[in-house]
């Protein structure tokens, strides 16, 4: 198969430097993202005030009580991760208007949905 030690080392020394990089990328997406910033979350804060209070004052819900933004209820609705809430304001489930991209970038949704994970645990 191999017509020399050499070809053989360099085979096996080619396949270790694989599996390290495969095993480094994987390592590297199990990280969790970095929390935001003060300066994400007041951001967020101001987004929320803006799109969201009205409908969602103090983190509660005006139209549907069983859908709060406390951390609870979203745990309950598996809502955990900032791209869940996300999610929700792109398709949402309940009576809650949809929020596209033309509207809220999805920088600014990524900031709201921190300050709601943040501020209503």
């Amino acid at each position: 198969m191999f017509r020399s030690a050499t070809q053989a080392c360099a085979v096996l020394a080619a396949a270790s430097l694989l599996g390290g990089c495969s095993n480094e990328a994987s390592r590297n997406e199990e990280r969790p993202p970095a929390p935001p910033s003060q300066q994400q979350l007041r951001r967020g804060e101001e987004l929320f005030k803006q799109y969201c209070a009205a409908c969602h004052p103090d983190g509660g819900n005006a139209s549907d009580p069983e859908r709060t933004l406390r951390g609870s209820a979203l745990r309950y609705h598996h809502i955990t991760k900032p791209e869940d809430i996300m999610h929700i304001m792109r398709s949402p489930v309940s009576r809650m208007i949809s929020f596209d991209t033309a509207t809220i970038s999805d920088k600014d949704a990524r900031a709201i949905a921190d300050y709601v994970l943040h501020a209503f645990r």
